[in-house]
């Protein structure tokens, strides 16, 4: 069994910061679990494109407002609490933080911790990250 406190995991390693958002991995690939889970903050005002090309993601909001927009098809959808969207067919999106987003969400395959955004938006696969 696996058991962690997100407030101990805040100041280590298991915290990853980029342009506008901190990601606390809970969970990462040598957890042996087939997936990665992150609890993930988006500052207000922030907007984000990413393209997991080699991931599938789902997230769950938490808290705060925002929006959601597939690239692929020009669709937006809006983010608020008890929303969950999944990228099902590694969907290009941009996400727009209006109030600071708390998300949960889940990789599979799970990502090692060391992964930093591409600049096309993407994890580069697990075996070369």
């Amino acid at each position: 069994m696996i058991v962690r406190d997100f407030n101990d995991l805040t100041n280590t390693d298991r915290t990853v910061s980029d342009a506008q958002w901190t990601s606390v991995r809970m969970l990462l690939a040598d957890d042996g679990m087939g997936f990665s889970f992150h609890i993930t903050f988006l500052e207000a005002g922030s907007e984000h494109t990413f393209h997991y090309k080699n991931h599938f993601e789902s997230v769950y909001c938490m808290q705060g407002k925002g929006s959601i927009t597939d690239l692929a098809t020009g669709e937006t959808h809006e983010i608020k609490p008890g929303v969950m969207y999944a990228l099902n067919e590694h969907d290009k999106h941009t996400l727009r933080a209006d109030e600071e987003l708390v998300m949960a969400c889940c990789f599979n395959p799970p990502v090692t911790g060391h992964e930093v955004h591409q600049a096309d938006g993407s994890y580069a696969a697990a075996e070369d990250a």
